[in-house]
């Protein structure tokens, strides 16, 4: 029979079936699938064919919905793909597993891989750019994600949170978009193709008026000032110091572990007398491995709330400045201090210079006695600083 909306809608299902198909006579494969539901007779119209030695059926669409004539035409479409060699069904389902294929959907595989191989803050900051920062394109299937709304992302972020954000959220991105890459999930990065602003090189060093200004608005018995006084004591990493653990801690030095740090080697900070001091302040608590933070579990959080506190100690006159530039103020100082180069990158713990490419496979020299040298005399020259020994604002005083 040629099927009609009007013998669809009352044509009756065989007595001894709950699931009976009328095929149509003038294009083979279109019928009318009929099925006992919860609410009654379900009325759908379907094609059937054979591909590859199996059988194939495509819904397509309920009988109130579709006319007889629409439903017709999309069966005759069908037809078509399937004489040229098509296999309409394996296209559906495709297209479904591409639609399931959200960026949300990934991440939920991607961020646990990032997890256990990056360092805790790394990841914290990862974690906030794709979740945070790029959130409008959760709901996107992978594949029909375009560089166009990738740039549009972007140039929300920088108009919101500024440039340097980001240009490190696009990293990120750019990142996961590599991997799903990797995985086929994607034919290509759309993140490659953002126009992005060019970073900014931080240069900020803390004059001798500033350091004096910093030490004297750290002077309360707080975890924050603590951690504050001892990144410039050592020109180690904020992490490094927050998370610290008194297990790593020694008579004389401060052995951060291989994967506490950033270049994956172990670390060796001597200690002065002042940072004994600041350490021998703080407060042993039983079963609380971390030196700073409240938490018994957790090591110092907090950062942005102390931040703006100590900023506003300094007053509204004090320039802009972060806590990463403590890092740099100590290695200028001791540069001019007249430190060599190679042991102020002993200090900092950086894998360049004198460790790069191979010389750095054969001299292995921890110079610790060097770095330790270059500690004190920092050391002594903040206290100088902070007892207002040295004059003018230069972090040392011109040498002949």
């Amino acid at each position: 029979m040629k099927l009609t909306t009007q013998a669809a809608r009352t044509l009756p299902l065989p007595a001894d079936k709950t699931d009976h198909i009328v095929f149509d006579d003038t294009v083979g494969g279109f019928g009318l699938r009929l099925r006992v539901g919860a609410k009654g007779i379900t009325r759908t119209w379907l094609y059937q064919y054979d591909i590859a030695g199996a059988t194939r059926r495509l819904t397509i669409g309920n009988v109130l919905a579709i006319s007889a004539d629409n439903a017709r035409r999309a069966a005759g479409k069908l037809q078509a793909e399937v004489r040229l060699g098509h296999d309409p069904a394996a296209r559906k389902n495709a297209a479904r597993i591409v639609a399931a294929e959200t960026m949300a959907a990934v991440l939920k595989t991607y961020l646990p891989i990032k997890r256990a191989n990056l360092r805790p803050r790394s990841y914290v900051e990862v974690e906030r750019h794709l979740l945070k920062h790029y959130r409008p394109l959760h709901g996107h299937p992978l594949r029909k994600i375009s560089p166009a709304s990738v740039s549009a992302h972007y140039e929300a972020i920088a108009a919101e949170c500024g440039g340097a954000t980001a240009n490190n959220s696009w990293r990120s991105l750019h990142a996961f978009l590599d991997w799903c890459l990797r995985q086929n999930l994607i034919d290509r990065n759309p993140a490659i193709a953002v126009e992005r602003r060019k970073d900014r090189k931080r240069d900020r060093v803390l004059d001798a008026r500033e350091i004096k200004a910093v030490w004297d608005a750290t002077s309360d018995s707080s975890d924050y000032s603590a951690v504050v006084r001892l990144l410039l004591l050592t020109g180690c990493r904020a992490s490094e110091i927050s998370h610290l653990r008194w297990s790593e801690i020694f008579s004389d030095r401060i052995v951060l572990p291989a994967d506490r740090v950033k270049n994956a080697r172990e670390h060796v900070v001597p200690l002065t007398a002042m940072m004994r001091t600041i350490l021998d302040e703080r407060e042993r608590r039983p079963g609380k491995d971390f030196v700073f933070g409240r938490a018994a579990d957790r090591p110092f959080t907090g950062w942005s709330v102390s931040k703006t506190a100590l900023d506003a100690r300094l007053g509204a006159k004090f320039k802009a400045w972060v806590t990463h530039d403590l890092r740099r103020t100590a290695a200028t100082a001791m540069g001019e201090l007249g430190i060599s180069p190679h042991v102020i990158e002993g200090v900092l713990n950086h894998v360049s210079g004198f460790r790069h490419g191979v010389a750095g496979l054969y001299n292995l020299a921890r110079l610790e006695g060097p770095i330790r040298h270059a500690l004190t005399v920092w050391n002594a020259h903040v206290m100088e600083i902070v007892e207002g020994r040295v004059r003018g604002d230069r972090v040392v005083p011109l040498r002949p």
